[in-house]
């Protein structure tokens, strides 16, 4: 069976990371955006690696650029961004592609474990997110709208 720790990316530094490195946490992946209309939600993230990393939760973001062109910059520029306008200091990983062809394998397998809203598989926009428990299956998918602050309820279910 496969699970989240079965994928690996490339870190926003350029090295191949394994998510079998989370093994045993519970994940909040996120496809973000440096210049969305939700991009503000990463201070919420922020708060929820802050608040929820010692009891295990791991956010992981995923710049992508497939919505309105809204993650133009390199990685470089991705990782000034978020440290400099939302202090983020949560694993952040390069920028891939969540929809077609080109889908990053892990965003294929989401998709295809939790579909959105009408049973549409795709990712509909930046800051769709995803809760992942410690066994590496998908909890909880949400929609860009679903702000971080409210999904601390299933975080907690999650961490248990």
């Amino acid at each position: 069976m496969t699970t989240a720790y079965d994928f690996s990316a490339k870190d926003i530094d350029g090295a191949e990371r394994s998510l079998s490195d989370f093994l045993g946490k519970a994940l909040l992946v996120v496809n973000v955006a440096s210049q969305c209309g939700f991009t503000p939600q990463y201070t919420g993230l922020e708060k929820l690696w802050r608040d929820y990393r010692d009891r295990g939760l791991v956010v992981l973001g995923f710049p992508c650029n497939q919505f309105s062109h809204q993650e133009p910059g390199d990685e470089a520029e991705i990782r000034n961004f978020c440290s400099l306008h939302y202090d983020v200091s949560f694993p952040m990983f390069a920028k891939i592609e969540v929809n077609g062809d080109a889908a990053h394998p892990l965003w294929k397998w989401l998709k295809q474990e939790k579909s959105g809203l009408l049973g549409i598989g795709a990712i509909k926009w930046n800051f769709s997110k995803f809760l992942i428990g410690r066994d590496g299956k998908v909890i909880k998918r949400y929609a860009p709208t679903d702000t971080p602050e409210a999904l601390t309820g299933d975080i907690e279910k999650a961490l248990g």
